[in-house]
């Protein structure tokens, strides 16, 4: 199964948080109502200059990618 790089989720537990999933490495998912990011895997031993350049873009990604799926819905 090819899987989006993005994806949208949610929780009844949860109702005012909004999180996209990424599903590709480093797979993480961050809750855009705090910006609070789950990491899916063990970035030990990456070079730290690197991967935070890397997931500063991919936040932003996350964001666009958020408000490209609601604009659908206007």
């Amino acid at each position: 199964m090819d899987l989006p790089k993005f994806l949208l989720a949610d929780n009844s537990n949860a109702p005012e948080d909004i999180f996209v999933l990424h599903t590709e490495f480093p797979r993480f998912i961050i809750n855009l109502k705090d910006d609070e990011i789950e990491w899916f895997e063990d970035l030990t031993g990456e070079n730290e200059e690197d991967i935070a350049t890397e997931l500063a873009d991919l936040m932003d990604k996350a964001g666009i990618f958020y408000d490209e799926e609601m604009k659908q819905y206007e």
